[in-house]
C-alpha cells in the first residue's frame, strides 16, 4: 500500500496502526482516502475494492482444491494408470461415484474445522480419550509414512526416467526437502513444484487425442461393472485408498483452521471442497481414459515401471513422452513428499501438546523437527532398497490406505455429529446418508479383499477363475 503523508516519512499502513474510527480496509474504500493521524492530514493510496464475480471465487479456492488435488501424486498415477491399462473403461463408474463421496468427506472434514477451530488429532485427543488418540495415530503413521515411502519412490522412477540414477536423485531430494522446511521458505519452492505438475493436464488432452470408444467410456461410466476377481477387488480397495485418502482429510480441517475461517462465515468453503474434489476426480478419469485407449488396446494390462505409464502421454508428447512424464511424476512427488511429512509431524504434535511450527527454533521445536526429519529419511531410506518393485508397490500402498481408511471415517463422522462440538455446522440427515453409506462401502470393499487375500494364503480360492 502506497501512503503519501505530507512528510511523515515511513508511516506504517493503517491496517497495522489501528487508528480507531477512521478506516477499516475490510470494507469498499475509494482508490484515494484522507484521514487524520496525530493531527497531520494524511492521503492513503492504493486501497482497492474487494474483488467481485469470477475473482472474488477463485480467492475462495484453497485447502480444498490443494488438497484433493494432492490425491493425483505418484501412488495416484500408478492406481488409476494401473486400472486403466487391466480394466479398460470398466472401473470409470467407480470414480463418479467417488466423486460424490469425496466430496462428501472433504466437506464434512472442511466445516468441522470450522466449527471448532481446531484439527482432527486434537478433537480425537479431547473426545475420546489417550487410548482412542494412540490407535488413530498409529493409522495415521502407518498410512502416511507409506504414502511418504511412494513419494521417494515415484522420484525415483522419474529421474530413472530422465537417465538419473535414484541413488543420486532421492538422496539430494531428502536432503533439500528438508533443508527447505527447516532453515528455508518452503511456501515459495511449493509454487515451482506445483508448476511441475501442471503437466498432468496432458492427460485431458490425451484423453481426447488418443481417440478412445467414446461408447465405452460413456458404457464405463454409467453401467456399474463389478468383477468378482481377486486382482479388480485388489484395486478397487486401492482407487478408494488414493481418493479418500487418510492424510488428505487432516489436511482439509488443518488448513482450513489455518485459514482461520470462522463458523459464522463457514459457506464458501463448501465450495472450495467440492470443486477440489470433482476438479481431482476428472483428471483421475483422465488417467484412466488415457491408459485404457493407448495401453489395455493393445494388450498391455500390466505396467510394472514409469516408462509403461508414460506411454499414455505418447498421443500428446509422441517421443517426449517419457520425459514430460517424468517431469510430472517428479513434481507431484516431491511436493507430496515435503507436505505429508510436514503434515504428519504436525499432526502428531497436536495430539500430544508438543510444539509445533517451522518458525520454532531448534529448542523449543525439537521434537517437531525430529519427527519431520525422521519421515523424511524413512521414506528415502525404504525407496532406495535394490530391486525394488516400483509401480506394485505405489499400487500396493494405495490399498493399505484403503484399509485404513474407514478407521478414519469414523472418527469424522462421530465428531461432525457431536452437536456440542459443532452445533448448528453438524451433520444434516442427507449428508449422514452419504456419509455413513460411504463409510459401508468401502468397508464392505475391504473385507472382501481381505477375506480373498487370508483365504487364498489357506489354499480356498473364493474368487472364480
Amino acid at each position: 500500500m502506497k501512503t503519501r503523508n505530507d512528510g511523515v516519512e515511513g508511516l506504517e499502513p493503517i491496517a497495522s496502526i489501528g487508528v480507531p474510527g477512521t478506516v477499516d480496509v475490510s470494507t469498499p474504500v475509494p482508490a484515494r482516502v484522507r484521514i487524520r493521524y496525530r493531527g497531520r492530514s494524511i492521503e492513503l493510496r492504493g486501497l482497492r475494492l474487494p474483488p467481485k464475480g469470477i475473482w472474488k471465487w477463485l480467492l475462495i479456492l484453497g485447502p480444498g482444491l490443494i488438497a484433493t488435488s494432492a490425491g493425483n501424486d505418484a501412488g495416484g498415477i500408478a492406481t488409476y494408470s494401473s486400472a486403466g491399462a487391466k480394466f479398460g473403461y470398466d472401473m470409470i463408474w467407480v470414480m463418479l461415484v467417488l466423486t460424490l463421496s469425496f466430496a462428501v468427506v472433504q466437506e464434512m472434514c472442511t466445516r468441522l474445522g470450522a466449527a471448532t477451530g481446531r484439527g482432527l488429532l486434537d478433537l480425537i485427543r479431547e473426545k475420546f480419550g489417550i487410548g482412542w488418540t494412540m490407535f488413530a495415530i498409529g493409522i495415521i503413521i502407518v498410512a502416511n509414512g507409506g504414502v511418504t515411502v511412494s513419494e521417494f519412490v515415484g522420484i525415483g522412477a522419474g529421474s530413472e526416467l530422465l537417465g538419473i540414477s535414484r541413488y543420486i536423485s532421492v538422496p539430494i531430494a531428502a536432503a533439500g526437502l528438508w533443508y527447505l522446511v527447516i532453515f528455508g521458505s518452503y511456501a515459495k519452492v511449493e509454487k515451482v513444484f506445483l508448476l511441475m505438475t501442471l503437466v498432468f493436464f496432458a492427460y485431458p488432452v490425451a484423453a481426447v487425442l488418443s481417440y478412445p470408444d467414446w461408447g465405452a467410456v460413456a458404457k464405463g461410466a454409467t453401467v456399474p461393472t463389478i468383477r468378482f476377481e481377486s486382482e479388480y477387488i485388489f484395486l478397487l480397495v486401492g482407487i478408494l485408498g488414493t481418493t479418500i485418502t487418510p492424510y488428505i482429510q487432516i489436511f482439509q480441517q488443518s488448513s482450513t483452521v489455518e485459514r482461520g475461517t470462522a463458523r459464522k462465515h463457514y459457506g464458501p468453503e463448501r465450495l472450495d471442497a467440492y470443486f477440489g474434489s470433482v476438479f481431482s476426480n476428472l483428471m483421475s478419469i483422465s488417467m484412466m481414459i488415457a491408459t485404457a485407449a493407448t495401453l489395455f488396446v493393445i494388450g498391455q494390462h500390466d505396467i510394472e515401471s514409469a516408462a509403461d505409464a508414460a506411454r499414455a502421454l505418447e498421443p500428446v508428447a509422441g517421443t517426449a513422452a517419457g520425459t514430460l512424464f517424468a517431469i510430472g511424476l517428479i513434481g507431484a512427488s516431491l511436493l507430496a513428499g515435503g507436505v505429508l511429512p510436514l503434515a504428519t509431524s504436525y499432526a502428531i504434535s497436536e495430539a500430544f501438546g508438543i510444539p509445533k511450527g517451522v518458525n520454532l527454533d531448534y529448542r523449543r521445536g525439537k521434537t517437531f523437527f525430529a519427527l519431520f526429519t525422521a519421515f523424511i529419511i524413512f521414506g528415502a531410506a525404504v525407496a532406495l532398497i535394490p530391486d525394488i518393485p516400483v509401480f506394485p508397490l505405489l499400487v500396493g500402498i494405495q490399498v493399505l490406505n484403503g484399509v485404513l481408511l474407514p478407521v478414519i471415517l469414523v472418527f469424522i463422522l462421530l465428531l461432525i455429529n457431536n452437536k456440542r462440538l459443532t452445533g448448528d455446522l453438524s451433520n444434516t440427515r442427507t449428508t449422514n446418508i452419504l456419509g455413513w453409506g460411504t463409510f459401508v462401502i468401502i468397508s464392505l470393499a475391504v473385507s472382501v479383499m481381505l477375506a480373498g487375500q487370508i483365504l487364498g494364503m489357506l489354499g480356498i480360492d473364493i474368487f472364480p477363475k
